[in-house]
């Protein structure tokens, strides 16, 4: 199963999801028929549209669709591919979720992915149960993160050597984790949004990243803070 954590703050709440609305990101028909059906099978959940590739889902979201999480592949022929339609989506006042569906899990698509913003990155061949629960944890504003893909974030955290956080910043991690915004943190820490702020430039560093996302699953992968 999947490892998860807290969501990143900018992804639906667990208020959402007790009926998820899903649009589906693929250029392939037989993948998006197979898709919808799984969607449509579960109780909770709703298929909220199709699109052949990213540019197409923006335009369904320019014209009012409004999906709970969007499930997107990578590579998609001549269209917009996974990344930049991810990088544009989670741009968006009040995004949806974004969980990445693809065949592809080198280290350089799993960290653009993630670097744009993506909540979750799962690999075709999983099983429709473990997309399932992805569905559900994203609309949660869990972090999901595949084992094999989890592992290969873990293998570059500790190539790159990167230092150890401190006590106060992976405290700090482990909040945005939780998905609490930067005033949250600082009436929970009682500390001003300032020092959040600088903590979290501090945190970006060590970890080489710079978004919440892509920080929660270097911190996921290193161990530095606990799936739930």
């Amino acid at each position: 199963m999947s490892g998860r954590t807290g969501g990143t703050g900018s992804t639906p709440d667990a208020s959402r999801a007790e009926h998820i609305r899903v649009l589906i990101v693929d250029d392939h028909p037989v993948v998006r028929r197979g898709l919808r059906a799984m969607v449509d099978d579960l109780p909770d959940v709703e298929a909220a549209g199709e699109a052949a590739d990213g540019a197409a889902a923006l335009r369904l979201l320019d014209a009012g669709t409004r999906p709970d999480v969007v499930l997107m592949d990578l590579q998609m022929g001549d269209g917009m591919h996974g990344v930049e339609a991810t990088r544009r989506i989670t741009a968006l006042p009040s995004p949806p979720a974004v969980l990445i569906l693809t065949t592809y899990s080198t280290d350089a698509d799993i960290l653009a992915a993630v670097e744009a913003g993506a909540t979750g990155y799962l690999l075709k061949d999983a099983p429709p149960e473990e997309v399932a629960a992805a569905v559900h944890a994203a609309a949660r504003g869990e972090t999901v993160l595949a084992p094999p893909v989890a592992a290969r974030l873990l293998g570059r955290v500790r190539a790159g050597g990167r230092p150890a956080l401190t006590q106060r910043e992976t405290e700090i991690l482990g909040l945005v984790a939780e998905g609490l915004a930067n005033k949250q943190i600082s009436r929970r820490l009682f500390i001003s949004e300032a020092t959040v702020k600088t903590h979290l430039v501090h945190i970006y560093g060590k970890l080489g990243v710079d978004s919440r996302t892509a920080a929660i699953a270097a911190g996921l992968a290193a161990g530095l803070i606990r799936a739930v």
